[in-house]
């Protein structure tokens, strides 16, 4: 892997874990513990990082917590014509569940006035935001805290799903490839979301058409492992003919 790549890879996992120790990235990336410490001085160099004994964190990321504010914000109009898609698919009597992310949060602020549903999310900012809801019944997972996307990860949040069954769940991705499947910025979630999959009968994947063809670092398995993909209008042609001929169920948001 070329430095400048590695290096974009180490600021994406930054920013979805919040940190970073140099021992660990040297592992991931097969590389010396020196040559991290290269990276993470240019990365601070160039303002995308802080670096501290034996690793780095995101910059402002204090704030960003206290604020409760999610740090992916682009494409937010694809985002909210995906969730406003999505409560198609949801009924009265449902148990859902939400996964982490600005797409699922603009789905969450969309439930508001739901009655008899159950929501079931690692992530703090859904669960804030219709916990005073009275006909919806909000299940929190345990886990890991991750700052930057204000969620809870690892396995104590996989097991949290072991032996539950939910009509449906929405998941979250950072990029969609046909050769990488479902891709994250963190090896940490892989765990979670495979738990969350398993433990749903139908599972829809929300993703805004920018992250389509695009691939992070870590993978959680073909596009198979999804029903559908909820995506907006953004998408293009040469990419809804690669999901039909691969008999792949796509749901365009208008």
């Amino acid at each position: 892997m070329l430095a400048r790549h590695r290096r974009e890879k180490i600021v994406d996992l930054i920013k979805e874990d919040g940190s970073a120790k140099v021992l660990d990235l040297a592992k991931l990336f097969k590389v010396t513990e020196v040559t991290i410490r290269q990276d993470l001085e240019k990365l601070e160099t160039d303002g995308l990082i802080v670096r501290e004994h034996g690793g780095a964190y995101l910059k402002n990321i204090k704030d960003q917590v206290q604020n409760f504010s999610l740090s992916h914000k682009e494409n937010m109009d694809k985002k909210e014509s995906i969730a406003t898609k999505c409560l198609e698919f949801i009924e009265s009597g449902d148990t859902i569940i939400l996964d982490s992310g600005s797409t699922t949060t603009e789905i969450a602020k969309k439930l508001k006035g739901f009655k008899n549903l159950t929501v079931i999310t690692n992530a703090l900012n859904i669960a804030l935001i219709l916990g005073a809801e009275s006909g919806i019944e909000v299940i929190v997972t345990g886990g890991e805290f991750k700052p930057p996307t204000l969620s809870l990860t690892g396995q104590k949040a996989a097991d949290f799903f072991k032996g539950l069954h939910v009509q449906k769940l929405f998941l979250a991705t950072a990029g969609i490839t046909l050769k990488a499947g479902l891709t994250y910025p963190s090896i940490s979630d892989i765990v979670l979301k495979k738990a969350m999959i398993d433990a749903a009968d139908i599972t829809y994947l929300v993703a805004d058409s920018t992250k389509i063809g695009k691939a992070a670092f870590a993978s959680l398995g073909a596009l198979s492992t999804i029903d559908y993909i909820v995506t907006d209008k953004g998408i293009q042609t040469k990419d809804k003919k690669i999901f039909k001929e691969n008999e792949i169920k796509l749901i365009i948001a208008k």
